[in-house]
């Protein structure tokens, strides 16, 4: 053989072995031929060609295949964005296995459901948005079996595995063959990694490992991406647990620096504004303290917010609510965002009122008010002890002062003097029945009406108040109003006439006709002395005794008018008013004179004919004039 046709034919051979595609029979019995080699010789050395050419082809789709999962691997590697690689993932499955789709669907522990999360290839958004409920489609048979599934006709699955939305989304896509391996990671599912062709496809044992290959990457992906998450989660909660700390560190601070503050303010003995203006720097907002009687008695931080001026229902709830807890308790009503009782037992004292600030009040804050408040109810017992003394003290003075008792008299001026008081300039008098267990709350309320050189305190079951009126005029039904008011109860309030030099006689008066009021059953009136004078300084009773003198007076004329629906005892007080005159008694009355006489005659038969003898008559004019009155303050405190 020439040297050139062997080359030639050994040229040949060698790029069948070396050719992905190989070499047509044709080409290589040719080569042979030049070789001289025919029959079972030329079979064999063709067979060794062909297997060449095979696993040369294996080899370089290894290659490839290797340098892709390298490529997979580098980015794994570099991971920045999770969602951006997984992208990429999917798209180099779709172009390694040589489909027309890839997708890869995440595994819901909690639902069992699989959510498609990225597509390549895809060309509808059914498929894209699709969700496979567990026990359905070949997604779940991977996840059941964790094992690589396929299907050459999806069509031909089995029937049970069927969903109406798994099938509308295959059909979408016009998906033939599909192909899923499992997502792992130890004993946990994350998902399942797809391939599908639209034309019918058998998958080799090659194409399975590789896309297995590519799972396992994918799976990576998704725990790291988990593992970032839970880091960026850790992370924002370690943030968000050092702000709190931070923030509690800094109330802390806060309330430590106030509470030395408060206590310093109680050992200075500088009253409320102290408080009010602690709390008011520490926490930035306006503070306002209040009393009982819901009177503003210290502020900070001005000017108030209306509410804190005049409250409303909303406020004097959550007071109350704080009475009962003991508890800072949040509003938001006018400008007013928090209030605080000062309490101490059933002693109620007021109230601390916080305004709109510059910070949020959190669980240290809150515990600073209501410590706030403690020390303001301190102050408040503080106060109280020391009004008490006073009261105690100026009870015990003007008992000696109404008592009159000569030999003490040079003791009484001496600690006169000593509380800058001038017995000689008290010339005015007021007195007040209360009960009993409430006297010296009604002492307290009556106390800011006067002025600080007057003696108010409790006397023989009343309590009075002895001062200059030329230094302060008092309006006794103001009185009445506002210390009724303060112990919720109704107060009866008699003013006698100024006697200068002259306060026992004053008191003595005075006591007569609150006697007198109590007697008649009026139990909230401001009256003065000279309305009742005549009658008090006759009757100077109790009520038992002055029901009696009426009913034996003028009570069979009642009953008679009860009976028979008539009013012969406004005939009887006119006939007392018109000095026992028929004719000016007609004529008050606007009536006939013979009518008169006819119901004089009709009180004749009730009466008995002498009661229009001078002393039945005097009697009865007293009886009916007090009857009267009677009447009258009784409407007068229903229409108040």
């Amino acid at each position: 053989m020439a040297d050139d046709t062997l080359a030639t034919a050994v040229a040949v051979l060698i790029d069948a072995t070396g050719n992905d595609d190989g070499l047509g029979p044709t080409a290589v019995s040719d080569a042979l031929g030049l070789l001289g080699l025919s029959g079972e010789a030329a079979a064999e050395v063709a067979e060794h060609v062909h297997r060449a050419q095979r696993e040369h082809a294996r080899l370089r789709r290894r290659e490839h295949e290797l340098s892709a999962l390298f490529s997979s691997a580098r980015e794994l590697a570099e991971l920045r964005d999770s969602e951006a690689v997984l992208a990429r993932l999917v798209q180099r499955a779709r172009e390694m296995m040589g489909v027309d789709v890839a997708y890869l669907s995440e595994f819901d522990p909690e639902t069992s459901e699989l959510r498609v999360r990225e597509t390549s290839g895809s060309v509808s958004a059914s498929l894209q948005a699709l969700r496979v409920p567990p026990g359905r489609g070949l997604a779940s048979a991977v996840v059941e079996s964790r094992t690589a599934q396929w299907v050459s006709r999806y069509a031909d699955y089995a029937r049970e595995r069927h969903d109406a939305g798994i099938d509308n989304a295959v059909s979408a896509e016009g998906l033939v063959s599909l192909l899923g391996v499992p997502m792992l990671s130890s004993d946990d599912v994350l998902g399942v990694l797809f391939v599908a062709n639209r034309e019918e496809k058998s998958f080799a044992p090659e194409e399975v490992a590789l896309l297995s290959a590519l799972a396992d990457h994918a799976s990576v992906i998704l725990q790291t991406a988990q593992i970032l998450r839970d880091l960026r989660e850790s992370e924002d909660k370690n943030r968000r647990a050092l702000e709190r700390l931070t923030d509690h560190l800094a109330e802390r601070d806060r309330a430590n620096a106030v509470h030395q503050k408060l206590v310093q303010a109680v050992l200075a003995g500088g009253g409320f504004s102290p408080v009010a203006e602690t709390l008011a720097s520490a926490l930035g907002c306006a503070v306002a303290i209040i009393d009982a009687r819901e009177q503003v008695i210290a502020a900070a931080r001005l000017p108030l917010a209306a509410g804190m001026l005049e409250l409303d229902d909303a406020v004097r709830d959550a007071i109350a609510e704080s009475r009962r807890s003991g508890h800072c308790i949040s509003v938001e009503v006018d400008g007013i965002r928090a209030v605080s009782a000062l309490t101490a037992g059933s002693q109620h004292f007021g109230a601390l009122l916080l305004g709109d600030g510059e910070l949020a009040l959190g669980a240290v804050d809150r515990r600073t008010i209501e410590r706030a408040a403690q020390v303001g109810a301190l102050l408040g017992l503080q106060q109280e002890a020391a009004s008490g003394a006073d009261h105690r003290v100026r009870s015990e003075l003007i008992g000696d002062l109404l008592d009159d008792v000569p030999e003490r008299r040079a003791d009484v001026e001496r600690r006169a003097r000593r509380l800058g008081v001038d017995l000689h300039a008290l010339d005015s008098l007021l007195l007040l029945a209360v009960p009993g267990d409430q006297q010296t709350a009604a002492a307290l309320a009556l106390a800011p009406h006067l002025d600080d050189r007057a003696l108010v305190g409790e006397y023989r079951g009343y309590v009075v108040a002895a001062f200059a009126a030329q230094r302060r005029s008092v309006d006794a039904e103001r009185v009445r109003e506002h210390v009724a008011h303060a112990i919720q109860h109704p107060v009866v309030v008699v003013v006698p006439p100024p006697a200068p030099d002259a306060i026992p006689e004053a008191f003595r008066l005075a006591m007569r006709t609150a006697r007198l009021l109590a007697a008649l059953g009026i139990e909230d009136v401001a009256a003065t002395t000279d309305d009742f004078l005549p009658y008090s300084a006759v009757l100077d009773t109790d009520s038992r005794a002055l029901a009696a003198f009426l009913r034996e007076t003028i009570g069979a004329v009642r009953r008679y008018d009860a009976e028979r629906n008539a009013d012969l005892l406004g005939t009887l007080r006119a006939f007392v008013r018109n000095n026992a005159s028929p004719t000016r008694t007609a004529r008050a009355l606007n009536f006939h004179t013979n009518t008169i006489l006819q119901r004089l005659d009709r009180l004749d038969r009730v009466l008995g004919e002498d009661w229009r003898n001078d002393e039945r008559l005097f009697r009865l004019s007293i009886a009916v004039r007090i009857d009267e009155l009677r009447e009258k303050l009784q409407q007068a405190m229903t229409e108040r």
